[in-house]
């Protein structure tokens, strides 16, 4: 769990930073701000799509978990506690818009959640991390570094709602490094590639929202990633090879 606290640590120190000069930037600013980190953002969805060793397994994945994501709605029970959290802790002064104001909370809180939830370092880092292996809390550590900086851009650009994303980064992190005290050894190195795959492609929806190009339901193909591991153990155990030569 040690990484995971490192990595609420510097998300929250970031977050705070960015709020506090993000206010202080004139407006052209900011939008040049988030177009670097949609540009950005689509380069890290790419790379990590890329690590498949058949695009079938994330494309099957993909399909399937955002059918099961769509069936729950998990965008819509992530906005809802976004707003819950908005209207709980930052309520806005009485001369800002207050349905633009909740909107960009809500925002900023989920885009930042996924952002520093979906990803190699944060997969491998922390199931390495919760087994004790000495190269999980270095990942966890380098991404800790990245995320604090990102998290500045965010927070100038997104608001509040990104430093709430901590709470995010604890359950999902802590949630793997506990997984992966239980059974981290059961994952393979060929379904860690395979759901880095899949969370590249969600990367990229991500990056599609950021340059404002399309709105992505995200969220709801977050079951994508469980999808693809299953796959790969199930194919193994019955003896089917899914890559090619």
């Amino acid at each position: 769990m040690g990484g995971a606290l490192l990595n609420v640590i510097t998300v929250a120190i970031g977050s705070l930073l960015g709020l506090f000069v993000g206010n202080r930037l004139p407006e052209r600013i900011q939008q040049a701000v988030m177009i670097a980190l949609g540009l950005t953002t689509l380069v890290i969805g790419i790379s990590n799509a890329m690590t498949s060793g058949n695009i079938i397994i994330p494309l099957v994945s993909v399909v399937v978990g955002v059918i099961i994501g769509e069936l729950l709605n998990i965008e819509a029970l992530l906005e809802r506690f976004g707003g819950w959290l908005r209207d709980r802790f930052a309520r806005g002064d009485e001369s800002s818009d207050e349905a633009n104001e909740r909107a960009r909370f809500i925002n900023g809180f989920v885009t930042a959640s996924l952002i520093f939830c979906v990803g190699p370092l944060t997969l491998v880092g922390s199931i390495q991390d919760g087994m004790g292996l000495p190269g999980g809390f270095q990942q966890i550590a380098i991404k800790s570094a990245l995320d604090f900086f990102a998290a500045m851009a965010f927070a100038a650009s997104l608001g509040l709602g990104v430093f709430f994303s901590i709470i995010t980064v604890i359950l999902v992190q802590g949630g793997l490094s506990l997984a992966g005290m239980a059974a981290g050894s059961i994952m393979t190195q060929p379904m860690i590639n395979e759901m880095t795959a899949v969370g590249g492609i969600l990367i990229l929806g991500i990056g599609l929202i950021l340059l404002d190009v399309k709105k992505v339901r995200v969220a709801n193909f977050l079951p994508a990633l469980l999808i693809a591991p299953i796959i790969v153990a199930a194919a193994a155990a019955l003896g089917i090879n899914v890559y090619p030569l």
